[in-house]
């Protein structure tokens, strides 16, 4: 279940020409990386104002700089592992940006049925199980996995569920809580897939020791 990463592909074509441009120009693909960063930054201070239509715009822009980073660096032949680590930080900022906007609106917000603290709250165990996906994905590429992305609850459906709380503030502790539950059931589900791969793998005794650096 790859949920809305699936149109990746389709979001990356429609991003042709400025990939094109950036090839031709040898733009660094960490701008890119900044551009989503920046974007998401901004959509975060869009979400604390409840300002749906512009934390969709700058969402798209924080998705678009996630996608164009890889492909810039995958077309110009430059790919390395510090764009990896570059591009993970930039996620997960990008993410904390999203849901410390989304508290602050939670808080700010005083037609929430359920009471602005107790909507904060959910907020706050959405924002940490909203890391669990990329914990299981990366702990499993250390491992020698393949990186995972995508759903059944990724990136793209915890941005469209935080613009959807940011348009609807009284919705935010049910959105809150599909976002666990989804993040939770993404988690599980990648690392049974991780756990399939490794299975079936050669060991490596490199993995054993380094794991215990």
């Amino acid at each position: 279940m790859r949920g809305l990463y699936a149109l990746k592909p389709w979001y990356t074509n429609r991003l042709a020409s400025v990939l094109r441009f950036a090839v031709a120009r040898d733009i660094s693909p960490d701008v890119f990386t900044a551009v989503g960063v920046v974007s998401a930054l901004g959509a975060g201070v869009a979400i604390a104002y409840g300002s749906w239509v512009l934390a969709f715009v700058l969402l798209a822009g924080r998705l678009a700089g996630a996608n164009l980073d890889g492909a810039v660096a995958r077309a110009q032949g430059v790919s390395r592992p510090w764009g990896f680590v570059l591009n993970e930080l930039g996620d997960r900022a990008g993410d904390f940006a999203m849901f410390a906007g989304l508290a602050v609106l939670a808080t700010r917000d005083g037609d929430i049925g359920w009471g602005s603290d107790w909507a904060t709250g959910w907020v706050l165990v959405a924002t940490v199980c909203a890391t669990l996906p990329t914990f299981v994905s990366v702990s499993g590429a250390g491992a020698g996995a393949q990186r995972l992305n995508g759903g059944p609850f990724g990136k793209t459906e915890r941005c469209a569920a935080v613009i959807l709380a940011t348009a609807v503030p009284a919705w935010i502790p049910v959105i809150s809580i599909v976002i666990i539950a989804g993040s939770v059931l993404t988690a599980g589900t990648r690392l049974r897939s991780i756990h399939g791969s490794l299975s079936a793998s050669p060991s490596d005794p490199t993995a054993t020791s380094a794991g215990h650096r």
